[in-house]
């Protein structure tokens, strides 16, 4: 997919399926469910198949994703790929992302 993404999120992801606790005092609400992207986003993994685990996750109401810069294999690539996964389809939702 390129920057101009064909996907459209669920309409119904703000439903209430998905509970929302506020965090500490800061007034962020963050899902009780996040993503983490450890074993999923390395260069090792289909591209396809981490842009699907995202669109679902978002689809469910998931906004709060877990990334650190060592993440793979190898070290790195996931924060590459997950870049390029919110770059190409999130960027219209991106004040939802957390």
């Amino acid at each position: 997919m390129d920057i101009n993404s064909h996907y459209l999120p669920e309409p119904n992801r703000h439903d209430g399926r998905m509970p929302f606790r506020r965090c500490g005092r800061s007034g962020l609400d963050l899902p009780l469910i996040s993503l983490g992207f450890w074993h999923n986003f390395g260069d090792d993994k289909p591209l396809a198949t981490q842009r699907e685990i995202m669109h679902t996750a978002f689809d469910l109401g998931i906004t709060h994703f877990d990334l650190a810069n060592n993440y793979g294999p190898p070290f790195g690539s996931a924060e590459i790929n997950v870049g390029r996964i919110l770059r190409e389809d999130f960027a219209r939702y991106r004040d939802e992302l957390v």
